[in-house]
């Protein structure tokens, strides 16, 4: 049966590779950073068998690992030349529309997957794990895109090594940080800063007043995300914080709606931070803007707008 260790694997695999590849190159530190995130989608899973098991030096490695990474990225070197653009031209030119085939066959087999095995089921809920079953088609889908797109240019398979490689040292440590601020939200949970958030919005806010309350929710979603870059990781700080203590137990607020608009006012603090790399640094990255935050400054009127419309749906919906 498939499951999610086996996509965190494939991730791992591509890692080791493209740390190969700069190590063969002598790209010393490239290669040195992305042996690190490897381990732990190699052997994840024995690595929290061993913490659940008492074993904390498998954990505390793991923190290491990331002081390392903060150590070596800005060691590293940019990614490699893409080779002549007259020829890359010329293959673009040839392959016309046929390009955008590999990257529309990611979401269309995600969603039939998905739909299949919610609807249908049988047999395909004896090969994966349906809890993770968005996820693992997500792997599925990207390894049948690759297998497209060598079919449709006629290239050879180890291009998708090599020109894996170089997208990932184009990227550097964008790659990993938004799945590191989202275990930091996590970590935040366990070591109760949502406990003194919610002391500090005692001191600060009338806690009587529901307004008052909700108005400190939306915006603190909006200060956590762009602090952490990832609406994921702000929420449950948020949520124990505010949203379960004040909004919901003392003001009655519906669970439902006061979730749905917090993640969603959240997100308008992803709009507006670096930290949500995956969203504002990467496409100036790969669009080689000259301005590396102009997509954030472009997307400064779309997040007020929105942060100030979400407000009035909650205070409208949040209490019916």
């Amino acid at each position: 049966m498939l499951t999610l260790s086996h996509v965190f694997f494939l991730m791992g695999a591509l890692l080791v590779c493209s740390a190969i590849i700069n190590a063969i190159e002598r790209r010393w530190w490239n290669a040195a950073f992305w042996v690190i995130p490897a381990v732990p989608c190699l052997v994840g899973d024995q690595i929290l068998a061993a913490t659940k098991a008492g074993t904390r030096w498998p954990a505390q490695a793991m923190g290491v690992g990331v002081i390392a990474l903060a150590l070596i990225a800005p060691r590293t070197r940019g990614g490699v030349p893409e080779g002549d653009p007259a020829a890359r031209e010329a293959s673009a030119r040839r392959l016309g529309d046929r390009l955008f085939v590999p990257a529309l066959a990611i979401p269309v087999l995600v969603a039939v997957l998905v739909l299949y095995v919610r609807y249908v089921g049988w047999p395909v809920t004896r090969l994966l794990d349906v809890n993770q079953s968005a996820l693992i088609s997500l792997g599925i889908a990207t390894m049948v895109a690759l297998v497209v797109a060598l079919i449709i240019t006629r290239a050879r398979p180890i291009l998708g090594l090599t020109e894996g490689r170089r997208l990932l040292d184009a990227l550097g440590w964008a790659v990993v940080l938004p799945t590191l601020l989202a275990t930091l939200g996590a970590v935040f949970v366990d070591t109760g800063v949502g406990k003194a958030v919610a002391a500090l919005v005692g001191y600060v806010i009338p806690t009587q007043s529901w307004l008052a309350c909700l108005v400190a929710y939306g915006l603190g979603m909006v200060a956590f995300t762009a602090i952490m870059g990832n609406a994921f990781a702000a929420f449950p700080v948020m949520m124990a914080g505010i949203g379960l203590p004040l909004l919901i137990q003392r003001h009655g607020a519906n669970p439902a709606a006061l979730g749905a608009l917090g993640m969603l006012t959240g997100y308008c603090g992803t709009l507006l931070t670096p930290m949500a790399a995956n969203f504002n640094i990467v496409p100036a990255i790969l669009l080689e803007l000259r301005d590396q935050y102009g997509v954030i400054r472009m997307q400064v009127p779309t997040a007020l707008v929105l942060l100030a419309t979400n407000l009035v749906l909650m205070a409208l919906l949040v209490f019916r």
